[in-house]
Parts: C-alpha cells; structure tokens; sequence
C-alpha cells in the first residue's frame, strides 16, 4: 500500500520548498543543497557532511524538508489509502507501553475502582482527543505545521514561548517513552542481567532513524507498526484478565473518591491533549480540498479507541497487583515490569509458553518506536519555528540533537517513572488545554466575522475551513498579528490553572475544595483566557 506522501518526487523535497520566494530564510538549490544562509567559502567539514546527508534523502526521494510550508501544487492526490492513513498513524502511536503505564495510575495511585478508572479514563480520552482532532485538520488546508499556525493567533514572538513549552513535551514524552522500554527490556532479560540503559540507547537510536529518513519513512513506518502491537497487547488481556480486580470499589470517603476521579480523569486528558501540539504536522503534504470533517472524525476514532484499549490493560493490571504476589513484585520494581508479569506463566491457568512471553514483552518494548518516531520527528521542525537563524540549521540536525537531550534525561530519570508521570505529564496538560482553547476561540469567534482573503501566490482554492487565513505569511513577522492580545490570554489562564492544579508538590485554592487530596480541575483553565480575549479584542 503507498503512503500518501511516498512517492513525492522533487517537487516534495525541501530544495524545491526553498527555492520558493516565499521560503526566503534559506538557498537551497538543486545542485547545491547548501544549508541555509551559509556561504560555500565558509564550508566545514560537519556542514559539507549535512550537505552530503541531506542529498543522499533526496536520492531516495525522501524529505529533507523542515518548517517551510508545504505549497498546495506540492500536496499529494486524495484517496481512499489518504483516509485509511490517519486512523494507522494514531493507532500505532498509541498501542504504546507508555499508555498501559499511565492507566495504572488509575487503581494504584488514585487507589480508583476497575469501573471508575475505565469510565475516567474513557471520558479523558474523549475530550482531549476532540482538541488534537481539531488542530489536525489545519495540516492540510494551511500545508504549515502546527505551530507555524500557531503564529496567526500568538504572533511571531509570542509563539516562542509556545515552542519552547511544546519542546519540552515532546522532550518529555519520549524521555518516558525510553525509560519504559529500558525497563521492559531489562525485565525480560535473565535475572535482569540487560541494564535499562542498553534498552533506552537502543530503542533511541531507531527512534532517530526513523524520524530523520521524512514524513515518508515516518507514514511507511506507523501504517504496519500497530499490527505486532495489537496482537501482543489482546494476547496480554487474554492471560491477565483472571487477575484483574472488578469488585473491589474505590477508597475514600465520597468527596475523596470524587476528586480523586476528576483528578485521573484530568492525567488522561493531558496525555491525549499533548499530541494537539503537533497534530498538523503529519497531514501537511494532504490536499487543501482534505474534508476536515472526515479528518477530524478518523483522527477522533482512532485515539478514542486505541487510548481506551491500553489505558484499560494499564488499569486491569494494576487493580490485580493487591491480590497478586507476582503483580505486586513485579510492580516494585518497575511499571514496565509489571506488563512482563502479565505475560508470565505463574499468573496464567492456562500453559503459557514463558518464552514466547518473553517474546511478546520485547515486542511491546520496540513497540514503544512507534509512539517515539512523532515527537522526535516534530521537535526538529519546533525548533526550527523558534526564528529565522534557527531555520538555518537542517531538521536532521535537530532531530539529532533532540535525541540526544531525551537520551541523557532518560538516563538520568529512568528510577522515577511514577513521579514522572504524575507530576510532569500532568503539568504540560496545563498551557496545551489554553492553547487549543485559545486557537479554537481564534477560528470560531473572531475569524468567523471576516471572509476569505487571497493569498500572494494568487490561489484560492474554496471558501470554507480555514480560509480566512493568510497562509503565505507564515515567516513574514510583520505581516503577522501582534499576539498581545492571545498571550495575555494565555498567561491569565495559567493564572486559572495555578488555582485549579491538584499536585503532589502544590494544591490550588479551588481545587482543594473536592476531597482530601483535592481534585485536578484543569478544564476550568481555559474559561479565564477565552474571557481575557473577548475582552481585550472585543
């Protein structure tokens, strides 16, 4: 099956992109793949090595492309694979280790009924999934990446702050990512005998790779990289399921267990929300003519259902670790060994061959490649949105040195995973939830007043779906709105989460009121910034 952006020939290359005027923050050429801004008289020995790189993807017809807009010649043909893509792509991103971890939070930490957790995680899930469905449908009628559209709401140096945040996230996630693998991988070896290092170092160098070779390799990748995974994770619930814990209700007293609901509920919203940050990227190369209503209701489908599939396992498998010696071993050692004792034979009534567990264990391990390969592959184009010298250096570059940064944060964090999770996921949920809701205010209240306007190249291609933007502005900052405006908004809205955030470390006034750990009432944020708006834009 071809991927709907394999077979781009030149014209998908990022020499053809730059040689555009539009793209006037580099020169390169067809026979001289320069980076950008540099003169050849200044060549070393690293920017002739880029150079030769770089040259040898598009020998292969592969992207060397970065943060440049993808112009609507350059899109690909629709059809019926183009629709079937976006329902693999967040499929194999989410079959993922990271998020049967996360639902473990669940039962374990928030000490929530089988039932409880499923239905919180279910509804968590549902609405942060409507915000990436939202943001993904710009890819295509834009042909800009997501926080290249970010400019026509924050402006052009508000929006760094945005990148900035962004590139933790998509830092932070596949540092949690690796650590996870590590310790699978690590747990299925003899006696533990494979340092989780060796697994974090392996599954990071793949990882790389994949997200350097383009968004053809990346698409080609993420079409099949569910199917292991989804055998693997069905066989995993056909094992454990005996061991789940269905009865047992949750703990606390009634407004304990009601905060404590709100506040999972709150963790699974913020992992689906995150990927909001880099929805758009992956549809750039689709058609302006894209139905945004189709591309939004695959992109819903997928994440509802491959988000609620894990979180479930996650949640099974914790709530059998207080009646479950070897869950409950396992569990202290570490989350990722938790889902190799799922696999194990001991806790099975059938005869499970411990081998071919072990086995599957790898599989949900490298799995985890899948779900790294997005925001590896997005972080090198946000760094090149922080300003027109960053767009200088190549999107391989970045891609590299985000590895790198992940890599050794991974290595240094790989014993607090739990903490991780509950304090760092939970916190970057935070600004994405005002950022979306910023944007989506953007799109239906205030572009809503005006009509469409006609970009420079001279195209207009329908009245509809965000066409009200100019998109040839996208690197043009006086061209661009000031952004005063949305970055008060923004920055009131953290003000809002400050008082709604239910932490280890911190409990906000508001969200104290629920229970005796509080409730993590995040969903509140965006009132006070959408407010903060309409008011100051009127």
């Amino acid at each position: 099956m071809a991927s709907p952006v394999a077979d781009r020939g030149e014209h998908g290359s990022v020499e053809t992109a730059l040689r555009d005027p539009e793209n006037d923050s580099a020169s390169y050429s067809k026979d001289n793949t320069n980076l950008a801004g540099d003169a050849p008289n200044r060549s070393s020995k690293f920017t002739t090595y880029i150079r030769h790189f770089e040259r040898t993807l598009v020998k292969y017809n592969l992207e060397t492309r970065g943060v440049q807009r993808v112009l609507p010649h350059e899109s690909e043909a629709l059809n019926w694979r183009s629709y079937l893509q976006p329902f693999f792509l967040w499929t194999s991103i989410n079959l993922a280790a990271q998020n049967v971890t996360l639902g473990m939070l669940g039962p374990h930490i928030f000490a929530l009924s089988f039932r409880d957790a499923s239905l919180c995680a279910f509804f968590g899930s549902l609405i942060g999934a409507i915000g990436v469905s939202y943001i993904a449908t710009f890819g295509p009628v834009s042909g800009n990446r997501t926080l290249v559209f970010t400019r026509y709401v924050f402006g052009w140096y508000p929006t760094k702050l945005i990148v900035v945040l962004e590139l933790i996230v998509l830092l932070g996630y596949s540092m949690i990512d690796l650590v996870i693998a590590g310790q699978i991988l690590s747990a299925v070896s003899t006696n533990g005998s494979m340092s989780i290092v060796v697994g974090i170092i392996v599954v990071a160098i793949i990882g790389w790779l994949i997200s350097t070779l383009g968004i053809s390799v990346f698409h080609a990748y993420q079409r099949y990289a569910y199917i292991p995974q989804l055998i693997a994770f069905s066989i995993l619930y056909g094992i454990s399921a005996h061991n789940y814990d269905l009865s047992t209700p949750s703990q606390g007293d009634s407004r304990t267990v009601i905060g404590n609901r709100i506040s999972f509920l709150s963790i699974t919203l913020a992992a689906a929300v995150t990927y909001s940050g880099g929805a758009a990227d992956y549809f750039v190369y689709y058609p302006v003519h894209t139905p945004p209503a189709a591309l939004f209701s695959i992109t819903l489908v997928s994440l509802l259902c491959s988000f609620t599939f894990t979180y479930c396992l996650g949640i099974g498998l914790a709530s059998g670790i207080a009646a479950t010696p070897a869950y409950k071993a396992a569990y202290e050692t570490s989350q990722g060994a938790l889902i190799v004792a799922g696999f194990s034979e001991s806790t099975s009534p059938g005869n499970f061959n411990t081998g071919f567990g072990k086995f599957l264990s790898v599989v949900v391990a490298l799995g985890l490649i899948a779900n790294l390969a997005p925001p590896t592959y997005s972080s090198g184009i946000d760094f090149q949105v922080l300003g027109k010298n960053f767009q200088k250096i190549p999107r391989v570059v970045w891609n590299s040195i985000g590895v790198v940064i992940y890599t050794v944060c991974a290595l240094a964090g790989r014993d607090h995973l739990a903490e991780i999770f509950t304090n760092f996921l939970a916190l970057m949920g935070y600004w994405v939830i005002i950022w979306v809701g910023i944007t989506v205010e953007e799109q239906f209240f205030f572009r809503s007043r005006y009509g469409f306007k006609l970009g420079a190249d001279g195209l207009e291609s329908r009245r509809g779906w965000g066409q009200s933007y100019d998109w040839t502005i996208w690197n043009t900052p006086e061209k661009l709105p000031l952004g005063m405006a949305a970055l008060t908004a923004f920055l009131v809205g953290w003000v809002g989460a400050i008082l709604c955030m239910a932490q280890v470390w911190y409990i906000g006034p508001i969200a104290k009121v629920v229970g005796e750990y509080g409730a993590d009432v995040r969903l509140l944020c965006p009132l006070a910034s959408l407010a903060t708006r309409v008011i100051l834009i009127g």
